[in-house]
């Protein structure tokens, strides 16, 4: 496979698009991607073998299992972000090693249900957090000292509307080829 095949792989929906200019529009939409997150992955995923849940969506990538015990990991974090900013004053917010805690027990189990009832939690309080928004909260920021960049919370909306569809497209891709890669 050549680096673009690869490319493709890792990111079927393209990189995250820098995010400038936020309408009401966008936002609405973006809730609405997040708010039907945990349905959609759900969806894909509830009637996997233990043996589909082991495929992969590309070489030396992470296996369905993985992608959606992420997800309830990030997910978490990045509502624990949102509240950071929404009571503080450009909080720092932690960075964690995603591909390490895709590694640990609980990031490698093959029962996803515990992840799939974090997702459905989680996404059920963001929602209801992200709807409440106003426009001054929605320029309220935190900064990511992983990337060392202050991130607005309409902003990062749009990542994580993004981030859901990003990894729908990974399991989507896992289950068209198979986990064959």
């Amino acid at each position: 496979m050549n680096k673009i095949d690869l490319e493709k792989l890792k990111f079927p929906i393209g990189k995250c698009p820098k995010i400038d200019g936020v309408s009401k529009n966008d936002i609405e939409t973006w809730i609405k991607t997040i708010e039907d997150f945990p349905f959609k992955i759900k969806s894909l995923t509830q009637s996997l073998s233990i043996e589909e849940l082991n495929w992969i969506y590309r070489p030396k990538g992470w296996s369905i299992k993985q992608v959606v015990h992420h997800c309830a990991d990030s997910h978490m974090n990045s509502l624990i972000r949102f509240k950071l900013a929404l009571t503080e004053d450009v909080p720092d917010i932690k960075p964690y090693e995603e591909q390490l805690w895709a590694e640990l027990a609980d990031g490698n189990s093959n029962d996803i249900l515990p992840s799939l009832q974090i997702i459905e939690g989680v996404h059920a309080r963001w929602v209801l957090l992200l709807k409440s928004l106003g426009a001054t909260e929605l320029k309220r920021q935190f900064f990511h000292p992983g990337n060392m960049k202050i991130v607005s919370l309409e902003e990062n909306i749009g990542v994580y509307a993004w981030h859901c569809n990003h990894h729908l497209a990974h399991i989507e891709q896992a289950l068209t080829h198979k986990g064959q890669f």
